[in-house]
């Protein structure tokens, strides 16, 4: 009849994430897709010793596509020249390997974009060091609203009285 306790947590869990994109700064954005990308492959790896070989596959696209949509997809080749360029070029690189480690079913390869991850993520969040740190509540919560009353006559702008 109810929703079981992981379908609540689940949900939870995705408000809060979804509230944090919407109070976060784009080099938040940038540190919270580092983030994913490396809980993704950290998953296809305790997946792949445990042979899940369908939640490893899930797992390996996850971290494939933040890297694909999120953070290469994000680069700005003509304002960031020569550095967007080898970051366009690193991120093929992992994609690449993500795909030969789904392949080849090695956690050797994982471990290498593990670690091009980690390196790449202490490098944007020394940028910013704020990056790392949690919003401040007041920070994060919305400007309070009147409050609305959807059973409220409301004004139109098409119509003049």
């Amino acid at each position: 009849m109810f929703g079981s306790k992981t379908n609540g947590a689940n949900a939870y869990a995705k408000v809060s994430i979804e509230t944090g994109v919407l109070a976060a700064s784009p080099h938040k954005l940038v540190a919270m897709l580092f983030d994913g990308a490396e809980l993704a492959v950290s998953s296809a790896m305790l997946q792949m010793k445990r042979g899940e070989l369908g939640a490893k596959g899930a797992s390996i696209s996850k971290a494939i596509m933040i890297i694909e949509n999120g953070l290469r997809a994000s680069l700005d080749l003509k304002a960031g020249e020569e550095i967007a360029a080898n970051l366009d070029a690193l991120y093929e690189y992992m994609v690449g390997r993500l795909l030969q480690a789904n392949l080849k079913n090695s956690p050797e390869l994982l471990d290498e974009v593990q670690k091009l991850l980690a390196d790449l993520k202490g490098s944007w969040n020394s940028i910013n060091p704020n990056a790392g740190q949690p919003v401040p509540a007041a920070a994060a919560a919305p400007a309070p609203r009147a409050a609305y009353d959807t059973l409220a006559p409301r004004s139109s702008a098409y119509v003049s009285a």
